[in-house]
């Protein structure tokens, strides 16, 4: 999976651009400015909780094109006490990605020309020093630290065990006779064994005696333990938001292409792949690294963002606004918080916008000296 996705000469994310109409999949960035707007507010009551520190990291991990915080600056552009404290650190590992995000954040190098000097830009934005980095591990620490990781953890490599005869046996790629990729079952314990006796011992509440399948994800567990020893150390906190379930998941492992579904073995590299986001493990994780955070959630998008006072938002924006962009706010609107088709589409049958409002889910990880983040109080 990691493979399929970030290989440096064959990758899935590493020389394209997936996101959007014209790509794979659509991502609620790309849905509407709304969605990074209400991340701001999220972020900047964050930063008024931890008593409006004077510089801040504010982190996000697997960026896409750079909207979310496109968005997000815009919005908060008003209010410079917060703008002026941020440094941004982009964590990507795609340079297609990395352009995009230099060009949509309106980057330009401290010596005002153009280019790819990744070090030390400058958002025209807002004026916000921006840097990018290839892992969480190489951005600076030591001062609070806000982290958004939306749609990046269905990204991460998870690894399925089957049910067998002879005990949980971990799902592994071979290659066929033709020459085709097949999936076929260890044949003795695998590493990633640990991780499943570990996610068990977590699942006291859960059957896992009717389960015929589990996926674990090691890189998530690690990720979370490194962003709850950060937070617990340095203050600050992290959003989590993902499609996924409070829960084990069972097999979840899909590809898209197209924005349709596809066999995962059929020419890997030129599909998405992604998994469902186990939001419990994610809260066993962090409650383990560090004494000093607190877990908040999942709840829903739809909670989240109408916490945040996304129905207000929509109503200003439609004050004044064209027919056309009424339309659309409408139907990004349904797209982030609906449940299911728009009831008021009139368009072409089959096209109606699909709400994501209870498919994903939002989590906080946040330095406890600071209490209950919104809206989660």
């Amino acid at each position: 999976m990691e493979e399929v996705l970030t290989n440096p000469k064959a990758g899935f994310y590493i020389n394209r651009d997936v996101f959007g109409a014209e790509g794979d999949f659509i991502t609620s960035p790309e849905v509407s400015q709304m969605f990074g707007e209400m991340v701001g507010v999220w972020a900047m009551c964050l930063w008024e909780q931890m008593g409006q520190p004077k510089k801040i990291n504010l982190v996000e991990l697997g960026p896409g094109r750079g909207t979310l915080l496109a968005d997000l600056l815009r919005g908060a552009s008003k209010f410079r006490n917060f703008t002026d404290s941020l440094h941004i650190h982009m964590v990507e590992c795609s340079p297609t990605l990395k352009k995009l995000q230099y060009q949509n954040l309106m980057c330009i190098n401290k010596n005002d020309t153009d280019g790819d000097a990744e070090e030390h830009s400058i958002s025209r934005l807002t004026g916000t020093s921006v840097s990018w980095h290839a892992t969480l591990e190489q951005v600076p620490a030591g001062i609070p630290t806000i982290i958004i990781a939306h749609e990046f953890y269905d990204a991460l490599p998870v690894h399925q065990f089957q049910r067998a005869s002879r005990g949980w046996c971990e799902k592994m790629v071979d290659v066929a006779e033709n020459s085709m990729f097949q999936f076929v079952l260890s044949k003795q314990p695998t590493p990633a064994t640990l991780y499943l006796l570990k996610r068990f011992k977590w699942a006291e509440n859960e059957d896992i005696g009717k389960l015929e399948q589990v996926e674990v994800c090691p890189k998530a567990i690690e990720l979370t333990q490194e962003i709850a020893k950060r937070i617990g150390s340095d203050g600050g906190g992290a959003l989590i938001i993902d499609y996924g379930l409070n829960g084990i998941v069972s097999d979840s492992l899909q590809a898209i292409r197209k924005h349709g579904f596809v066999n995962i073995l059929d020419d890997p590299g030129t599909a998405d792949l992604s998994a469902y986001v186990d939001f419990a493990a994610i809260r066993h994780s962090a409650e383990e690294a560090s004494d000093d955070v607190a877990v908040n959630g999942p709840m829903t998008q739809s909670q989240f963002l109408g916490s945040l006072g996304i129905n207000f938002r929509v109503e200003a924006l439609m004050e004044n606004c064209t027919d056309e962009q009424a339309d659309s706010l409408r139907t990004g609107y349904w797209r982030l918080v609906g449940e299911g088709e728009a009831p008021f589409w009139e368009g072409p049958e089959g096209q109606a916008p699909i709400g994501m409002g209870t498919r994903y889910l939002a989590m906080t990880i946040v330095n406890k000296k600071q209490g209950v983040p919104i809206p989660f109080q």
